[in-house]
């Protein structure tokens, strides 16, 4: 064994050996495996090796369809047999709502180039050869791509691979320590001996918590103990054998089951409700390739199930159970990327589903090692959307949930219900009291909307208009036409100090950095001139700075913001620290005037201007901004002072028909303008030019700011697409994200985002077309499966010259 890496993968599963196959795919070959066992030990060996693309992600999609299309490319490689058959799968629907998530799903497959159909009754019958009972079923998707393979032989040809890169591989020795040194290399301390290397993976499936602990990491992910049945031989199955086919992928969320063919038999898994999470306490060093004692009374509800949807089922013997334990995060996404607070040093665990995620996530975490980005947006699966926040107490409740759900349908407004609520603010119980209906995000309870009394407290999952229509509606009425009140609490906030602050904003921000008592709108991008993030900026002094962006992105953006720190520069986030309230509406002025004594008036306090004001007792940073697109304050205080500015504003707001508003009005509120949204219109996988967000891009400005070569290129040639914004002829659904967009018979764009306008009473749309294309007055837009008309507009429907927001 060698002493010196440039890495250090520790984990010899299938993960950890695409990882390294990658990374000396695209150049780097001083990189070593260390596995504690043998290749494949822990959850690998003994995994039912399907694979499929279907996943509510778009990018998660993609890179399960780049995984498949890789097993073939690994066997040309290597000349091994990955045990691959294509049958292609499909997934049935047993009632309406999966229906519609089906087909919404299929609609994104249109522009992702994914080739997956939606199936009648008939045609299921003649799919699966008339073996499954479709007493209930609707419909199904079907997935060409879908399939199973050996997962040894799969794991075995990755390890194959990067060996022929130049990589090592070192078995049966398991690593004891990992300890950093000053220049953020580290010390691998193993069995047989130390390994210095520049960067570590921590790969260790199973054993992930406990490898993670020793660099002082917790890593939010369980392993829950999941079984499934292997058959005898199977009559039907043998006949269809004998006509030179095979069986397909059949999965039955409705019954939590997944089936295929295996050799002359079946192999049926299950995601049962009366799950267990295994080694809650941590994984112990002595387990391997054992299975877990067989617990088949957990099952026997979904097996009775089963049976009934698979009749052949009933004839088949039970060759064998396999029973045994796999990694989940609290979201079912894998924990990918650099973990925040820690020098080279990457996460590459929770990769459930391996043989569907395995190839594309190894991808992902080499190009983010070796280029510093990843080519599609990471934000589902990077680490950093779970921060310190994160405890054993919640990653528990959180996974068995997440397992329980995993073949339940996921509609875009659902917020389920499980270890909440956990992060709070001082306001919780005033707004739990006046009627909040709670949303999360990052672990903080966010106010969704207000109910009245009398009105449920729950808002129904729906892909379709839900319950809240009308509270939205109520409180967007409150804000244009009065003044209304929410929390900024659900902003990621960072304080930034030092004598060359403004030197490493400039550098750090494409936009203006403001002078002092002012604050501007900027992107940051990447080198590669991609949106990774979307800020305002204020200047309190020249040596003292704000930076308000995306709450659930805070871990993202500190780690970027550390990991390109300058001397002189000190960054702090503040997010948890600072809080207070919004207001927004033609009297939010009229309410401000009256709890301070600072001129606020007009031409005193302008819009973008930021000033440290008293509100009522309370010290602030008041900024005249707001997301509402009207006339509005952002006012910050110290954490622990929320309750007396409340205490200062709300009673005297109610002069004014001071009303509180959710998140729901808010993001119908910002389509009054057209404002776009982090993470749907701005993203990491979008350039500025493409977006419309170059406009608050300082071309012109000295610094040689970061992706600015890239962003000029664009720039210079023209982006390919431009984000358009559209009227939608909707009826009970709306514009959500990544619905085609259709001109003739062709899909030439998608979505980003949309809603309904309850200002305007319009349905809205936002997403990209051809640059070509763009002039398009008239497009379709697929909606649940239905093309619907839709009318390009050319500027807000409201306030269009700002006159209300800027007066």
């Amino acid at each position: 064994m060698k002493s010196h890496a440039q890495v250090v993968v520790i984990g010899g599963g299938v993960v950890g050996c695409s990882v390294l196959y990658h990374l000396t795919k695209y150049g780097w070959k001083d990189v070593m495996l260390i596995e504690r066992s043998v290749l494949t030990s822990g959850s690998t060996w003994h995994a039912a090796g399907g694979f499929h693309t279907l996943n509510g992600d778009t990018n998660m999609a993609a890179l399960q369809g780049y995984t498949i299309g890789l097993y073939k490319e690994l066997e040309a490689i290597t000349g091994m047999n990955c045990g691959l058959h294509h049958v292609g799968g499909i997934t049935l629907a047993d009632n309406q709502a999966r229906f519609e998530m089906l087909k919404a799903e299929r609609a994104k497959h249109r522009y992702m180039g994914l080739h997956t159909e939606v199936l009648g009754p008939d045609e299921i019958r003649d799919f699966t050869y008339g073996q499954v009972n479709l007493d209930g079923i609707i419909g199904a998707l079907y997935d060409p791509l879908d399939g199973h393979l050996d997962p040894s032989g799969t794991t075995q040809a990755y390890a194959k691979a990067a060996r022929m890169g130049g990589a090592e591989i070192v078995e049966h020795n398991r690593v004891l320590e990992t300890n950093p040194r000053p220049d953020g290399t580290w010390d691998v301390v193993t069995e047989q001996g130390t390994v210095h290397a520049e960067h570590i993976v921590n790969a260790g499936g199973l054993w992930a918590r406990e490898v993670g602990a020793m660099a002082g990491v917790y890593l939010p992910l369980l392993p829950m103990a999941h079984q499934y049945l292997v058959t005898d031989d199977v009559p039907e199955i043998v006949e269809i054998l004998k006509s030179g086919k095979e069986f397909p992928h059949v999965m039955d969320p409705g019954g939590e089951s997944y089936l295929r063919q295996e050799g002359r038999g079946f192999c049926i898994g299950f995601y049962e409700k009366p799950c267990e999470p295994w080694a809650v306490d941590g994984t112990p060093w002595t387990f391997g390739h054992e299975l877990l004692p067989d617990e088949l009374d957990k099952i026997e509800d979904s097996v009775t199930f089963a049976y009934a949807r698979f009749p052949a089922l009933q004839k088949a013997g039970v060759k064998s159970v396999i029973h045994g334990p796999f990694t989940f995060a609290p979201d079912g996404n894998p924990l990918m990327g650099p973990v925040p607070g820690l020098r080279n040093y990457w996460s590459a665990c929770a990769v459930m589903a391996g043989f569907s995620q395995g190839g594309g996530m190894g991808k992902s975490l080499a190009e983010w090692m070796i280029h510093g980005e990843t080519e599609v947006d990471p934000r589902g699966f990077d680490v950093a959307r779970f921060g310190k926040w994160t405890s054993p107490g919640y990653t528990v409740p959180k996974v068995i949930e997440n397992y329980q759900m995993r073949f339940s349908v996921s509609y875009p407004n659902e917020e389920r219900p499980a270890a909440r609520p956990f992060r709070t603010t001082p306001m919780y119980d005033i707004f739990d009291g006046m009627g909040a209906v709670w949303g999360q995000q990052y672990g903080l309870e966010v106010a969704n909307y207000f109910a009245l009394p009398g009105e449920s407290r729950y808002e129904t999952p729906s892909f379709k208009r839900s319950n809240a229509w009308e509270a939205t509606a109520r409180e967007v009425r409150a804000v244009r036409e009065a003044v209304g009140i929410n929390e900024v609490q659900n902003f990621g906030k960072f304080r930034v100090t030092g004598p060359n602050a403004r030197a490493w904003l400039d550098r750090i921000m494409a936009g203006a950095i403001p002078k002092p008592g002012r604050l501007s709108l900027t992107p940051m991008l990447s080198p590669k001139g991609k949106i990774i993030g979307d800020f305002t900026v204020t200047c309190l002094s020249e040596t003292e700075f704000r930076i308000t962006g995306s709450y659930g992105a805070q871990d993202q953006h500190l780690r970027w913001f550390e990991a390109n720190l300058d001397d002189g520069v000190t960054v702090e986030n503040l997010s948890d620290r600072i809080t207070g309230f919004q207001i927004a509406g033609p009297r939010a002025r009229d309410l401000l005037a009256s709890v301070t004594r600072a001129d606020v008036s007009a031409e005193a306090f302008k819009f973008m201007d930021a000033k440290q004001i008293t509100v009522g007792m309370v010290d602030c940073l008041v900024q005249r901004v707001s997301y509402t697109g009207d006339l509005g304050y952002e006012i910050y205080c110290d954490f622990m002072k929320q309750r007396a500015l409340w205490n200062a504003l709300w009673p005297a707001g109610q002069e004014f028909g001071l009303k509180p508003f959710g998140m729901r009005a808010m993001m119908s509120l910002r389509l009054d303008k057209l404002f776009g949204s982090w993470a749907r219109e701005f993203s990491p996988d979008y350039f500025p030019g493409e977006t419309g967000i170059d406009r608050f891009i300082r071309w012109n400005k000295a610094a040689d700011w970061i992706g600015k070569a890239p962003a000029m290129k664009e720039k210079a040639e023209g982006p390919a697409r431009v984000s358009c914004a559209f009227v939608v002829d909707a009826t009970d659904a709306d514009v959500v994200a990544y619905e085609p967009i259709w001109i003739g018979d062709k899909v030439v764009g998608f979505c980003t985002s949309g809603g309904y306008s309850h200002w305007t009473g319009k349905s809205i749309a936002m997403g990209f077309l051809p640059a070509d294309l763009a002039d398009t007055r008239d497009v379709e837009i697929e909606i649940l499966g239905e093309r619907r008309k839709a009318t390009r507009i050319d500027g807000p429907l409201w306030d269009a010259d700002g006159a209300r927001m800027r007066g």
